[in-house]
């Protein structure tokens, strides 16, 4: 029987991107509900239940997929012997800020990093002499750029940039700050600023995302086969990654796809619709990348929650899961095309309650969404409050669910 502390967890997962916005590693945020806020206190508490939900009953593989994760610890439990049963291969131990920085703390960090761990330190600005003795030892410096100007984040940069850490750009919330840490030598990002309109209007959508918005708008308004397929034999390119996509996860048994053709007949409309949001998110992905782009595996992961959300309130209401699917899916499209949320809804016609929750976060596929989004950075008050809104849907399933969608997301990137 599970722990009766984990029924009442969050699980957040935040990306951290390389320079070229490609997904290299995420955080993992594990915050206790309503009926544990006494014990989150208890840094102890709250990151030894990420370690022991992540890596042995959620499973790393589906948190994390390829990718690194980074677990906050504090300072009892870096001392903890708990820590050396993490898988070196797959985490970077991150020391909270708050530590008091000890002689014994100091030997334990080296002892870690000498039997193979990464370090890094969280939440730095500007204090280098409090915490110099774990400078000397740690591989990454998370440096929050929210609380610094420009000439304090310069100084500390460049002092940093002489102890020969890796340096992490952490609450990084729009492009601006972004290009000024790519310009002082950043190597690692973390924030949603990737989930935001960087231009507002004016931009001219690329011929791929035009040709798939105009296919999603031929499928929404059901029209012929051979006038789709005549669309996709204008755009081979988009044929081929579509066939790529849906024959990673999506056909089951019915065996490999190889033709535009028997993929609309066996997929059908409503599951081509969805792979054509998903290869939408899969173009924004850089050429021969290692990782796929941060806002493909958030699309997806917010798409299918949705998805399951919907399925666990009406199992047998088929329509409502596809439009949950498509309101967390294209929650995000105004992010990839730059455009404002509403111009996009006018040229594409989604079913009114979808452009509800898109537009206003209205009815219940909108508290749906919200919560989707409280759950991403593992907000306590935010999440309960959204799952107030969501009648018949028990918090202590949710984790579930979002392990699941997570994991479906890890496929789609793999794919992409």
């Amino acid at each position: 029987m599970a722990d009766p502390a984990a029924q009442d967890l969050f699980l957040g997962r935040q990306p951290i991107l390389d320079r070229n916005q490609n997904l290299a590693a995420f955080e993992l945020l594990f915050r206790a509900g309503h009926a544990n806020r006494a014990h989150i206190e208890d840094d102890v508490f709250a990151t030894a239940t990420v370690i022991n939900h992540a890596f042995s009953e959620l499973g790393v593989e589906a948190v994390l997929g390829k990718h690194i994760g980074f677990i906050n610890l504090s300072a009892p439990l870096l001392m903890s012997d708990v820590i050396e049963l993490l898988p070196k291969n797959k985490v970077v131990l991150e020391i909270l800020e708050t530590v008091r920085v000890t002689d014994g703390l100091t030997k334990r960090c080296k002892t870690l990093k000498a039997m193979g761990f990464t370090l890094a330190l969280d939440d730095f600005t500007d204090q280098v002499d409090q915490f110099r003795p774990l400078l000397d030892i740690v591989d990454i410096v998370k440096v929050d750029v929210q609380h610094m100007d420009e000439a304090k984040l310069l100084r500390t940069t460049r002092r940093l940039q002489e102890l020969k850490v890796r340096l992490l750009a952490e609450k990084v919330d729009t492009r601006e700050q972004v290009d000024r840490c790519l310009a002082l030598g950043y190597e690692l990002f973390q924030g949603y600023y990737f989930a935001r309109p960087s231009v507002i209007s004016g931009k001219r959508l690329s011929h791929a995302e035009t040709a798939l918005m105009r296919l999603l708008s031929l499928v929404l308004t059901d029209a012929d086969t051979s006038e789709i397929e005549s669309l996709f034999k204008q755009n081979p390119d988009l044929s081929v990654n579509l066939m790529k996509l849906v024959n990673s996860v999506a056909v089951g048994g019915t065996g490999k796809i190889h033709s535009l053709s028997r993929a609309i007949t066996v997929l059908g409309r409503k599951q081509l619709q969805r792979w054509l949001q998903v290869l939408l998110f899969a173009l924004g992905s850089a050429p021969n990348a290692e990782f796929p782009s941060p806002l493909l595996i958030l699309a997806a992961t917010r798409g299918k929650l949705m998805e399951l959300i919907a399925e666990s309130l009406r199992r047998s209401d088929k329509d409502f899961q596809d439009y949950a699917f498509m309101a967390g899916i294209l929650s995000l499209v105004n992010a990839l095309l730059g455009m404002p949320m509403n111009d996009i809804l006018t040229s594409m016609p989604v079913e009114a309650s979808v452009k509800g929750a898109l537009l206003e976060r209205s009815g219940l596929l909108g508290a749906m969404l919200l919560l989707v989004e409280a759950l991403e950075e593992a907000q306590v008050e935010s999440v309960e409050a959204a799952i107030e809104r969501v009648p018949g849907l028990d918090h202590t399933h949710v984790m579930d669910l979002q392990v699941e969608a997570m994991r479906w997301a890890n496929s789609i990137g793999e794919a992409a």
